[in-house]
């Protein structure tokens, strides 16, 4: 009997500021690794949404984790904050 494989891997998408936390419980399968970035992108904007100008975001980060808990990707919100005032 063949087993397949789930060809997606599993992605956690943490925030935080290194004081509070906002922690992904679930997180994502994501079959293409080029599309991290972009649900990185998609979940920091979303807090941002959520609060908003309540809180200062500069030291915000999107943290992934695969499944294993290996760090894949750490994307700062000041990233995101430079590139909507550029605009």
């Amino acid at each position: 009997m063949t087993v397949l494989r789930d060809p997606r891997s599993h992605y956690r998408f943490h925030c935080t500021d290194g004081h509070v936390a906002i922690i992904d419980p679930t997180g994502i399968a994501i079959a293409d690794q080029s599309q991290i970035r972009f649900h990185a992108v998609e979940v920091a904007l979303h807090a941002m949404e959520r609060v908003g100008a309540q809180l200062d975001w500069s030291d915000w980060i999107v943290d992934v984790h695969d499944a294993g808990g290996r760090r894949v990707l750490l994307l700062a919100f000041c990233e995101l904050m430079r590139v909507a005032r550029a605009a």
